[in-house]
């Protein structure tokens, strides 16, 4: 199956990408719905938020150790060991929650998914040849947009059943998929020549000696005027990640009065948008233009959020317009984002450095469940305006850096 669909890729890179969409998949369905699911089991929009920023909190300690744990154990074992924690189990936790109690039980488990998601970044980098790294990413990325296309499947789940069990159904069926993929993954890959040296490297390694070394990349980090706007803008942009995956789908259903299981089609059209301009406008970006690109997303990004909050929000029409430019800006913004802040960072410091700011932006970013929580009491529009607020910081500061590296050039 593995060459049929991916002939090009060899070793850990195809059986990584052949079990990638069993979790992909269930996990587009299920998202959707999870705010509102929590929601109508009684957990108030304050909680949500405290919930969220505790699944954070857990993901900055489990983002601080996991370069170590991924050493120490192996790339392979680290990535089945903690998927199945934070993710498996997890499943099982949100199927079955009667109260607050269950989401803050699975938001601790869940926080340890920063461990896997570094375990899994070596395993399929590591043994790939650079040539082929663009084309392995290239591919999560379409297997990634082609999930969302998926996601009204749990729109027709909760239309059959109800929110709560339809939405009880898709956790099961995200703990069985993705449990599937963990096992298979582990059986189809084998541990990297990377990950056999580590291994061996850190059996007399403590983690003390990590967390000096952790500490010397934060000082460099702001030592750098150039890093810090690249990455600011970075924080930035996750920033308005979390408030509008915390609350984008409970502010449609009790704002905006769109029904719950047409909510299910926002992902879906949003990956067809997205697919779209990969195929068609994404080639055509000179590589000299990023920048503008990142720029003309975020001005679009900021249009698509303002249909929210002004006009006729309650048309289903001018809803799907925002949805459209909203994927638009995001397609051509957030794959050159990426690319900004690897080629910021230097080859020989990358992956202590590439870690730390994933502590860093887990940190800033933390408070905005209890932020959009807070604010949405008083006003469902607030968490929506702090995401315009957000875009239109990161344009400046992306105009900035910009300017900043065109003096550097001359």
């Amino acid at each position: 199956m593995t060459r049929t669909f991916f002939p090009r890729l060899q070793g850990n890179s195809r059986g990584c990408l052949a079990f990638e969409p069993f979790f992909l998949i269930p996990y587009s369905m299920v998202m959707t719905y999870a705010t509102l699911y929590m929601y109508e089991l009684g957990v108030s929009e304050t909680a949500i938020g405290w919930i969220t920023t505790l699944s954070l909190i857990v993901q900055v300690f489990s983002s601080f150790i996991s370069g170590y744990l991924t050493d120490r154990m192996g790339r392979k074992k680290a990535v089945l060991y903690f998927d199945l924690l934070s993710w498996s189990l997890a499943a099982i936790l949100w199927a079955v929650s009667q109260n607050v109690w269950f989401f803050v039980a699975a938001a601790l488990v869940n926080g340890f998914q920063r461990v896997p998601s570094t375990a899994f970044y070596c395993l399929v980098v590591e043994d790939t040849k650079p040539a082929d790294r663009t084309y392995v990413f290239t591919l999560l990325q379409i297997i990634s947009v082609i999930g969302g296309l998926f996601a009204p499947l749990g729109g027709l789940l909760v239309y059959a059943y109800g929110l709560v069990p339809g939405t009880r159904i898709m956790y099961a069926l995200a703990f069985l998929l993705m449990t599937f993929q963990f096992v298979g993954r582990h059986l189809t890959t084998r541990e990297t020549e990377m990950g056999y040296r580590k291994m061996k490297e850190t059996r007399e390694l403590g983690l003390s000696k990590s967390l000096i070394d952790y500490a010397g990349a934060i000082k460099e980090i702001t030592a750098s005027k150039t890093l810090l706007l690249i990455f600011s803008v970075y924080v930035l942009f996750n920033f308005q990640t979390t408030l509008k995956t915390t609350y984008l789908s409970l502010y449609m259903a009790d704002y905006l009065h769109v029904d719950s299981d047409l909510i299910s089609l926002v992902p879906a059209v949003s990956s067809v948008v997205m697919l779209l301009v990969l195929w068609l406008l994404t080639p055509r970006i000179p590589e000299q233009s990023i920048y503008k690109s990142m720029m003309v997303g975020f001005l679009l990004s900021v249009l698509s959020n303002l249909m929210l909050v002004i006009g006729p929000i309650t048309n289903l029409a001018w809803i799907a317009a925002s949805t459209i430019i909203a994927a638009v800006g995001m397609m051509i913004s957030s794959p050159y984002l990426e690319a900004a802040v690897a080629n910021a960072i230097d080859d020989e410091k990358r992956a202590k450095i590439f870690s730390m700011l994933s502590v860093l932006i887990l940190l800033i970013t933390s408070p905005a469940g209890i932020i959009g929580g807070w604010a949405y009491t008083f006003d469902p529009r607030i968490p929506v305006w702090l995401i315009i607020l957000a875009f239109a910081a990161a344009y400046l500061l992306i105009m900035r850096y910009q300017n900043r590296n065109l003096q550097n050039a001359l």
